[in-house]
């Protein structure tokens, strides 16, 4: 679990974008009348946003946006189906209003939480189920003839007076709070682009039922909710493209077009783990993976202006655009000097590939190898705490000159101060050129 910082300029960005200004884009659209949208405009941007977002999905294998966008069109569609294309005060289309408006945000909140089951036939039988519950619950209450449906849809907590300035009952309020709140934590905690979408689509769909549920500018912010969950998709797709799976920082492709934009002044750090490959031996990759992210979190906070990159491996680069070679050596001491003080506590589990499958592992079920992998530590206790540990890293950097030396030429000339580094005992920061320091922390090599 990734902690975010909320006030960080990535983590607004990651909060704002693409989500926060399609939503505002489509509230100044619909409600400023700077651009008249007909009618017909409003009901092709639906249906076009709703196929190419399924469309997407599908092609992404991503059942909780392709389920999400089904929950929001059957919702819709059921809302103006028994509303009659118009806006109702009683009867079954303001029973429908008070149980989707409940609803909805509850499957968009469960959608955010439940892990990413994929579109294999079981996985999608498990999400059509409840969905399908669902609707024939809406359509039992909302009978011809109904006219308050089920008391729970307008249960009043406080004051019902204070809420004169929206067309939900309480209860739906509550669901869209729990469901914008429960939104906000998990992209927090895990700076995901789907949890930045489910809560701008929840924002655009209380805009929606805001708005009467029906209508023309209920039809375009429920398209609009649609539209910010099919964009996380891209999101999602570029972040993988973009950024490495396991620590989140930026990766070699990232790198690569970083390089085509640096001007100089700047200089370039080659960060490596000492001894990482004796560490994964001693307690394991699974622990291996715990130091890389430990030092990858680490080294994202460097100061100074510096932008990190996983190149591969346990090496990563740090690039100072707009800093000279010696204005960045006492933000690359800090950054070693942090990273040789924090200690973690590892679990040294037993390896997946060490463990003995048995004479056909193929004919075993998925839950099977977990049942027995359980067992396998459950058995052996005394082996599954490594204690605490910690790491050092060893820098080389160089930065670029006047002469007009090639990026290639930078890097290079790290790489040749990073081995000085190795070479010098680790743990330190060598600088390439004239100005080389070396500079080291304690004399003791942990791992």
């Amino acid at each position: 679990m990734a902690g975010v910082n909320f006030w960080d300029k990535a983590t607004l960005k990651g909060l704002l974008l693409p989500g926060g200004v399609l939503f505002v884009a489509a509230v100044i659209v619909l409600e400023s009348g700077f651009v008249p949208i007909s009618a017909a405009a409003t009901e092709f941007y639906y249906y076009l946003v709703f196929a190419a977002g399924v469309l997407l999905a599908w092609r992404f294998h991503s059942s909780r946006v392709m389920f999400a966008l089904l929950t929001l069109l059957l919702a819709h569609r059921a809302l103006e189906f028994f509303s009659g294309g118009h806006l109702v005060s009683s009867g079954p289309g303001r029973i429908a209003f008070a149980a989707i408006g409940l609803l909805v945000p509850i499957n968009l909140m469960i959608f955010g939480w439940i892990r990413e089951p994929g579109l294999a036939v079981n996985a999608i039988t498990r999400r059509l189920l409840p969905l399908f519950f669902e609707s024939v619950f809406v359509a039992v209450i909302c009978r011809p003839g109904e006219i308050t449906g089920p008391a729970f849809l307008y249960i009043a907590f406080i004051d019902p007076h204070l809420f004169l300035w929206t067309r939900f009952p309480q209860p739906t309020l509550l669901a869209f709070g729990l469901a914008l709140v429960a939104s906000l934590v998990r992209f927090l905690l895990y700076g995901k682009a789907m949890d930045s979408a489910l809560l701008w689509s929840l924002v655009a769909v209380f805009a929606g039922l805001q708005a009467g549920g029906i209508g023309r500018a209920a039809s375009a912010y429920f398209a609009t909710a649609g539209l910010i969950l099919a964009a996380s998709i891209i999101e999602n797709a570029y972040a993988l493209a973009y950024h490495d799976e396991l620590t989140a920082l930026p990766s070699r492709r990232a790198f690569n077009e970083a390089l085509l934009r640096l001007e100089s002044p700047y200089s370039v750090a080659v960060v490596d783990i000492d001894h990482f490959k004796h560490f994964n031996d001693t307690y394991g990759h699974d622990t291996g993976d715990q130091v890389l992210r430990m030092v990858g979190a680490k080294l994202a906070r460097v100061s100074g202006g510096g932008e990190v990159f996983r190149v591969g491996g346990e090496e990563f680069t740090i690039l100072f655009a707009g800093k000279s070679l010696k204005e960045v050596v006492s933000h690359l001491e800090l950054l070693r000097a942090a990273i040789e003080q924090s200690r973690f506590r590892a679990r040294s589990m037993p390896e997946r590939r060490t463990i003995s499958r048995g004479p056909d592992r193929r004919q075993e079920s998925k839950r099977a190898v977990a049942r027995r992998l359980t067992r396998y530590a459950q058995a052996e206790p005394s082996k599954s705490f490594a204690g605490d540990l910690s790491v050092t890293i060893s820098i080389g950097a160089s930065g670029s000159r006047d002469n007009g030396r090639e990026i290639e030429q930078v890097i290079q000339a790290a790489d040749r101060a990073l081995y000085r580094a190795k070479h010098n005992g680790r743990n330190r920061v060598e600088v390439a050129g004239p100005q080389r320091r070396r500079s080291s922390g304690l004399k003791r090599d942990i791992a």
